[in-house]
Formats: structure tokens, sequence, C-alpha cells
């Protein structure tokens, strides 16, 4: 069974996303999503300072299954990567709402959070209420 978090925003894309505080916010893929991927092997991650709007492809994430591309869940710039990602790569599926974390951002985009699900609404999109 998937864990979703209620603290958390998600989106359709099977992306979630937490306030940071100040405008910032983490970002990753939710447990749902590492677990239909499989073994992760490899992170596409942006550079720091790019910038996306919502929607916008900002990296990709491979596993032994298939390449899927990660959705910028609102629009914003990217203050920081997990770097560690890069050599393990598998921190997004022990961890994926922890070590596993993708990217932070800064946004003022507060009016596409209305876009986003609650951790309710989430389980009823993957089927698990």
């Amino acid at each position: 069974m998937s864990v979703v978090p209620e603290n958390l925003k998600f989106t359709k894309d099977h992306e979630w996303l937490v306030d940071d505080g100040g405008n910032s916010f983490v970002i990753g893929i939710t447990d749902h999503a590492q677990d239909s991927l499989g073994d992760v092997t490899f992170v596409e991650l942006p550079e720091v300072g790019s910038s996306f709007s919502r929607g916008e492809v900002f990296g990709v994430v491979e596993s032994v299954k298939a390449a899927s591309d990660l959705y910028m869940p609102v629009g914003g710039e990217v203050l920081e990567i997990n770097e560690e990602l890069g050599d393990s790569p598998e921190k997004l599926n022990e961890s994926p709402y922890d070590d596993g974390w993708i990217i932070k951002i800064k946004s003022s985009a507060s009016e596409e959070m209305s876009f986003l699900l609650t951790a309710d609404q989430y389980k009823e999109e993957i089927g698990k209420t």
C-alpha cells in the first residue's frame, strides 16, 4: 500500500510538494510513483537557477522499467537540487518523502496551489481510498 503523507500536496502526475517556508518548496515523487517505476537507476536534474512553469518537464527519472518525465507542480526557480541522487538514485525508492527529495524551488505562484491535490484527493486518484 502506498504511503500518502497528509502534510503534502500532490499532482496527478505523482509529484509531491511541501512548503519549506518563505515561498520555498521541496518537490519529489510519490511512493506510488517510485513503486510503479521499480528500481530507479538514474535521475536527470535541472540546473540551479533555471525556471519552469507549472506542468513543464524539469527532469527525468529512469528505472529498470521505464523513463518518466518529472513535471513542475507550480512555477518557480530551482534553488537547490538533491545532488545525492546522482550517486544514489535508489534514494527515490528507499525514501521518496525524505532523503529522496528532488529539488527545492522558490515560487510566488500561490494561485497555482489550487491545482494541487490534498492527500485524500491523491488517494482517490491512485485508487487507495
